[in-house]
């Protein structure tokens, strides 16, 4: 304590900053050696300039610097309210103890803390400014790239469509296309589900008949006479087809297949000669 006494703020600080004389420094520190408040006083305005000194380049103290801010000090002191006590011409190193609980320490008494408070917050800022920009920049390119992806979902759909058209317009031009000068050869397709009776044929590259013929279908069986299945006249492109017919009983198990010419309207049994056959695999398709 010392008498009622506690050293000035301004005092600790230029002894933090080891800017007092070597006399004013002994004072300060067997004032220190009793006063726990001026102590801890102390301690705060160490932890400031340490925190100053980690976030503020250092360079080194010109020449006079120190006397200068002495006397500068010094005078700022001159100018304080009755409250305080004056400066001697040999500084001394106490002075009237202040209310027993100050508000805060004024930031004008050391204006460099808030100089270097701007400093590191001018940093964050900056540093969340980087971040922000590069978060900005990679939606941006995941904005860009889904752009893309549905500029080439919009071109698939608009080929799908595009060839869904060709593929059903009724005035599309249908064309086969041989090797040279000699005509495709007549075939045919069946699929035949015995345990049902149903049976689809398609036929290609058929040959024109006469206004009265017409292309008949036969189920060759295991056993027994070759059933009628059905009759078509190809279009002009040779393509005919005989789907589903009714005439076939369920379950008749068949040996092959094969396509006669008869008259309009069909015959009850085939008219040579046979036009196209097919055997049926023991294991049915």
């Amino acid at each position: 304590m010392n008498g009622g006494r506690h050293i000035s703020e301004e005092d600790l600080a230029l002894h933090a900053m080891q800017a007092l004389s070597g006399d004013e420094s002994a004072g300060v520190r067997l004032h220190l050696a009793e006063c726990a408040e001026c102590r801890r006083q102390l301690a705060e305005i160490t932890g400031d300039l340490a925190l100053v000194a980690a976030g503020v380049e250092q360079h080194t103290v010109p020449e006079g610097a120190r006397q200068r801010f002495i006397e500068r000090m010094g005078a700022s002191k001159a100018g304080t309210s009755s409250q305080d006590v004056p400066v001697k011409p040999a500084r001394t190193s106490v002075v009237t103890m202040p209310p027993p609980k100050r508000a805060s320490r004024p930031v004008s008494r050391i204006p460099w803390i808030a100089i270097a408070a701007l400093l590191i917050l001018s940093t964050v800022l900056g540093v969340r400014v980087y971040f922000l920009d590069e978060q900005l920049q990679t939606e941006d390119a995941l904005l860009r790239h889904d752009e893309r992806l549905l500029q080439a979902h919009n071109a698939e759909s608009m080929r799908a469509h595009a060839l869904l058209e060709v593929l059903t317009a009724p005035t599309a031009q249908r064309v086969t296309l041989t090797t040279g000068k000699t005509p495709p050869a007549p075939a045919a397709r069946a699929v035949y589900l015995a345990s049902r009776g149903a049976l689809i044929l398609q036929a290609s590259n058929m040959q024109p008949l006469p206004p009265n013929k017409t292309y008949e279908l036969w189920v060759i069986p295991m056993q027994g006479a070759p059933i009628p299945a059905g009759t078509f006249r190809p279009d002009t492109s040779g393509s005919g087809s005989v789907v589903m017919p009714p005439m076939i009983p369920p379950g008749t198990a068949a040996k092959a297949f094969a396509i006669t010419i008869e008259n309009e309207g069909g015959a009850s049994t085939p008219t040579m000669p046979i036009v196209l056959s097919g055997a049926a695999p023991t294991t049915g398709e």
